[in-house]
């Protein structure tokens, strides 16, 4: 009995330690919940917090959408079209001949104003502001467009239409550089008043006719021509509007291409793209010479206007190199074309 008792003794702790075990383990599983209770309270809580907080936020929001801060952006956009207008005034004080060019003379004997007149040109001003305005701008729209519609593309204007609020900042900021680039180029035309190769020819005299000695500068001459548009017309050679119109409008677009084309599947694609952009505005310029509308000096001070006002555009004024650091993780970097919010609108 003694062995029987002790052998009893020696076995039947173990279920008591099972139970003990068991009803730990119980016992952690009932802290466990109500650990989990009390985060699932704090969660609850913590977004009813965050769901006031939106909703306050949202509510500041559309105070400030329709509030005194909406007339406020307004008024800025009304400022951004007066600036517009006030950049293009000298454009067209001298586009509907509300001013005359300076009436400069002229070295008798100068062979760089005797060229004949062409009446065609290889390039009108015509093909030149529509070619130009539509190739960039229509380029324009369409990466904007691509960019909202597919890259998630986040603004902190006012404006709640993406494609409206994209489109004014990009478009804006690329005509308000053409207002100013033309405005420069005018206003040299008007203050210089530099003959053109033509001159002569557009005058109806010649040096025989003028009757002046080789090597005298001529300080006033009576034009034969009867239509008089046409001669002070042939005053306005400094600086050629042309190549500084092309080289603006394609070297801004060069920019843009460099700023959204960010598709690395061809790597020579957007290099060739720039190089042909940049070939035309060369052209353009180049076809000045040759109608006999401008000096090579005048071509190349248009060329250095254009590329500056597009540098100065681009970069100073237009959003596209501007990136939100916001929308950006950690990991992302602004040329990532991986990254979706990779520029602000």
């Amino acid at each position: 009995m003694c062995m029987h008792a002790g052998t009893y003794d020696s076995v039947r702790p173990q279920p008591i330690v099972m139970l003990d075990k068991l009803g730990a383990q119980c016992a952690g599983v009932v802290v466990s919940s109500a650990d989990l209770q009390l985060k699932l309270t704090d969660n609850k809580s913590s977004l009813a917090a965050a769901g006031m907080g939106m909703e306050t936020g949202t509510g500041k929001r559309l105070i400030e959408i329709t509030g005194p801060a909406l007339s406020k952006r307004k008024l800025l956009i009304g400022l951004d079209l007066l600036c517009l207008c006030l950049a293009s005034i000298p454009f067209f004080a001298c586009e509907l001949k509300a001013m005359s060019p300076y009436r400069r003379g002229f070295m008798c004997g100068d062979p760089s104003i005797a060229y004949p007149y062409l009446q065609r040109e290889a390039i009108p001003d015509e093909l030149l502001i529509t070619g130009g305005i539509i190739i960039t701008g229509l380029t324009i729209a369409l990466g904007e467009c691509y960019r909202v519609r597919f890259r998630g593309v986040s603004s902190k204007a006012f404006v709640r239409n993406l494609y409206v609020s994209c489109l004014y900042k990009e478009l804006g900021c690329f005509l308000f550089g053409c207002c100013v680039g033309q405005s420069l180029t005018n206003m040299a035309k008007l203050s210089v008043g530099r003959l053109r190769p033509h001159f002569l020819s557009v005058c109806g005299v010649t040096y025989a006719t003028l009757n002046c000695t080789p090597g005298t500068y001529v300080a006033t001459v009576t034009c034969r021509q009867l239509d008089h548009r046409l001669e002070e017309e042939a005053r306005k050679s400094f600086f050629s509007g042309h190549a500084s119109f092309a080289m603006y409008t394609m070297l801004y677009l060069a920019f843009y291409l460099q700023a959204r084309l960010t598709w690395r599947g061809a790597r020579l694609l957007r290099p060739a793209l720039q190089f042909f952009l940049l070939l035309l505005a060369v052209y353009t310029g180049l076809t000045r010479i040759s109608d006999h509308r401008h000096h090579p000096s005048d071509v190349l001070t248009g060329y250095i206007q254009g590329a500056l006002t597009a540098y100065w555009v681009a970069f100073h004024i237009s959003p596209m190199f501007k990136s939100s650091s916001s929308d950006l993780s950690p990991t992302e970097t602004p040329d990532s074309p991986l990254s979706p919010h990779h520029t602000v609108c």
